[in-house]
């Protein structure tokens, strides 16, 4: 069962600040990591690679098109595996221009999946998405670039994708169909508007669209679809690009049961509940990202851009970051200004394809030694969703209630960065904007490895490691421990992976039922003060004992004389 992302889009119309809201996740099991890509200038005739290898499901091959002379500057999460899509790969993010990005499964209905060429080329949804950050001044030219890439280069698939797209002012979905057709269609969203892609979608749509400002699509969209007998305008029916192109929701309408094949997968019921939290915050859409019912072991990361018309330098645009699946990862504010992440958040072996295959290259070695916020994080989800009833409500008191104090500080860090902009000194508004995001960055990593020993402690304490549940099969003799750790053959990947829902999201709710709740700072353990504790050298104790040791050895010595004598 397919379920592989989510995208929440909210108008500015609607929000507590007046600013667009997009968020969202990539769903991927692999090694995910934090990059800030700086503005870069390509020489004349530079090329990037794009498509898929045989490897992929729906086999492909890679070829060369070409590079902007330019490229803006973006920040983006990296991953590493999607069979026969080249690494790193990326859903998108926030670039210099303040256009955001979120990537979002779609599937194409299975004759275009059918029809889709061996050995097709063009970009994948990964360049695409990276093409957009790299190019695009307004979710609206990120459309036009996407489609134009594809009328001249075509397009290589894994079976259907969607992107939404959104800056200060509105917001763009886009959709790519299978079938090597060269198929896309893209529909606006409004200052009013809410939307959730899981999947992504398109509804009733124009046919005269090349004459609508509010859509766009490739040449054959609907001539093809009534070639193929998909949709008659003699029926009267509208031209939904959903029911004529897609494939039905997954979940179903109203109320979905974590029983479910494909829990919580219907985007009309998801969208419902975005209007019901009335004014939108930046907080309600942080904890719409993290909610238990999605942010779970195949979230690879959770990113929310405020999107504001009024920012006093547009290197002030700020992407909230969760380094993995925001459940148990806090969020950490990056501003565009910002020139660097800790290391700590940059790529490391765990999870990346192919690391297991492989020895490091010494190029890599300090880097790797850092401590890994991915691997903390997944250790936190992994102890708090084996017991959410009883961990879940503390780890997510203390991530709000830390995510509070950065909300408390941030209008200040920006206000000295703005003066300095204005006094024409960027090299220090950037040095304070990256300084301000990696101290906290690396605080917010301190406090996930304080909730892992605290949770763990406890754990071992009250219930002790549980044990996998699992037969060796006839004739082996190592034990349960030791055999594969990976899903079962047979599971269903939206239902039974590692979650840390209670039925219904948190044991208060779900997203909307929290509406209200802020996140309180005293909330936040002392884990300052804990680090300091476990890092500082016992000085004292050590001295102690070196002059007592030193005093013991030297009335050894002295009786061993005097025997001696």
């Amino acid at each position: 069962m397919p379920d592989k992302s989510i995208a929440f889009y909210i108008g500015k119309n609607r929000t507590e600040s007046g600013a667009t809201l997009l968020g969202g996740f990539g769903h991927e099991p692999s090694s995910h990591w934090l990059e800030i890509v700086p503005r870069q200038q390509h020489e004349p005739g530079s090329t990037i690679t794009v498509g898929a290898t045989e490897e992929a499901d729906l086999p492909g091959r890679l070829t060369q098109i070409p590079q902007v002379p330019e490229t803006a500057k973006y920040i983006t999460s990296n991953y590493s595996e999607f069979a026969g899509f080249p690494a790193p790969l990326t859903n998108g993010g926030l670039n210099e221009y303040q256009v955001a990005a979120r990537d979002v499964w779609s599937d194409s209905r299975p004759e275009l999946v059918e029809m889709t060429p061996p050995g097709q080329t063009g970009p994948n949804y990964s360049d695409l998405s990276r093409i957009a950050m790299e190019r695009a001044h307004t979710a609206r030219e990120a459309v036009q670039i996407l489609g134009d890439l594809i009328d001249r280069h075509g397009y290589t698939t894994y079976g259907g994708n969607s992107h939404l797209f959104a800056d200060a002012n509105e917001g763009w979905v886009f959709i790519e169909f299978a079938g090597g057709k060269g198929l896309w269609a893209a529909e606006r969203l409004g200052p009013d508007d809410v939307r959730v892609s899981y999947p992504g979608y398109i509804g009733d749509f124009p046919v005269d669209y090349r004459n609508d400002p509010d859509h766009m699509g490739s040449p054959n969209l609907v001539d093809f679809a009534v070639q193929q007998g998909w949709w008659n305008p003699a029926d009267g029916r509208p031209f939904n690009v959903q029911q004529v192109y897609g494939t039905p929701f997954p979940g179903h309408p109203g109320k979905s049961t974590p029983d479910d094949e494909a829990p919580w997968r219907h985007p009309p019921t998801l969208e419902e509940e975005l209007r019901r939290l009335g004014e939108v915050s930046l907080v309600d859409m942080q904890r719409m990202v993290r909610d238990p019912r999605w942010s779970d072991d195949r979230s690879g990361y959770g990113q929310v851009a405020e999107l504001k018309a009024d920012l006093a330098h547009p290197e002030l645009a700020t992407l909230w970051v969760a380094n993995t699946a925001a459940i148990t990862a806090p969020y950490i504010p990056f501003h565009i200004g910002a020139e660097t992440v800790p290391p700590e958040y940059g790529q490391h072996r765990y999870l990346t394809s192919g690391a297991a295959a492989n020895y490091l290259s010494p190029e890599y070695a300090a880097q790797e030694a850092t401590r890994s916020a991915t691997y903390v994080s997944k250790r936190l989800m992994y102890y708090t969703c084996d017991r959410p009833e009883v961990f879940l409500g503390d780890v997510t008191k203390a991530f709000e209630g830390f995510e509070a104090q950065m909300l408390g500080e941030i209008g200040g860090v920006e206000q000295q960065a703005a003066e300095a902009y204005r006094a024409g000194d960027a090299p220090r508004a950037r040095a304070l904007l990256t300084d301000w995001s990696n101290k906290w960055a690396m605080d917010g990593l301190d406090l996930t490895e304080y909730l892992v020993a605290d949770v763990e402690a406890r754990t071992k304490e009250q219930f002790g490691i549980r044990k996998p549940a699992v037969e060796p099969p006839p004739g082996v003799t190592a034990r349960a421990e030791s055999l594969d750790m990976s899903l079962p053959e047979g599971s269903i990947s939206a239902r039974d992976r590692v979650n840390c829902d209670l039925g219904n999201g948190w044991a208060d709710g779900t997203t909307v039922d929290r509406k209200g709740q802020v996140g309180d700072p005293n909330a936040v353990p002392d884990f300052r003060a804990a680090t300091r504790a476990d890092r500082s050298f016992p000085w004292l104790p050590v001295t102690i004992a070196a002059v007592v040791g030193l005093a013991l050895g030297a009335a050894a010595m002295f009786f061993a004389r005097r025997r001696a004598t």
